[in-house]
């Protein structure tokens, strides 16, 4: 895995936790909860999950990038950004980090968690970039990986999504990450063998082999 930048290492421990097939906004609740809850001697934690459809809304969302919601749930969030999708097929981690404890600035943590899905997707044999002014991942210039966060207390919730193996027509019921006419892509349009579960697999080593 090759990075190209110099994160801040954190050797606390890092606790991962697979909750599988879930719910958004009661994993959002838990995040809150846990966040507002620890102190400085609290592990980071790393929640892997896979949520029923939903689309959500960041803060700087715009009503007018939320296309043709028909019947699939609508959130709005506390997390920055605009409007994006998640659906089985998607990994999406959380990570629940204290930056102040390592001394982190958002915008490193935030090219670190574009890093490793980078580095996932190096994983396939895949090419992802970043885009200037655009957060989150490409390949061929479309959309394939997103990210989203919230500090609080100088400590991280939300976090990012990896397009693996989904439906991706809900996307075009909006405009991914108020990005008008951006295509989405998936690992699976590259690597159609491509199993979820390794996917979660190489998310968690990747995100693991960055800071802990």
């Amino acid at each position: 895995m090759s990075t190209n930048l110099s994160p801040v290492a954190d050797k606390t421990k890092l606790v991962v936790r697979r909750l599988g097939r879930t719910e958004y906004v009661s994993v959002w609740d838990r995040m809150k909860e846990f966040t507002d809850s620890r102190d400085e001697s609290t592990s980071d934690e790393l929640w892997i999950t896979e949520h029923n459809p939903v689309f959500t809304l960041g803060q700087a969302a715009k009503p007018e990038h939320l296309l043709a919601p028909q019947d699939i749930p609508v959130v709005q969030t506390d997390r920055g950004g605009q409007v994006t999708y998640h659906g089985p097929g998607q990994v999406v981690a959380y990570l629940l980090r204290d930056l102040r404890r390592c001394g982190q600035s958002v915008h490193d943590f935030v090219r670190g968690l574009e890093q490793s899905m980078i580095d996932v997707l190096e994983s396939f044999d895949l090419e992802g970039l970043r885009m200037p002014s655009n957060p989150g991942v490409y390949v061929e210039g479309s959309k394939i990986g997103a990210i989203g966060l919230r500090i609080r207390h100088g400590c991280s919730y939300h976090g990012i999504s990896l397009n693996v193996s989904m439906d991706l027509t809900p996307f075009d019921l909006i405009n991914p990450c108020g990005l008008i006419g951006m295509k989405v892509s998936q690992i699976a349009d590259y690597v159609p063998d491509v199993l979820y579960e390794d996917a979660t697999e190489r998310t968690a080593a990747c995100i693991r082999q960055i800071w802990y």
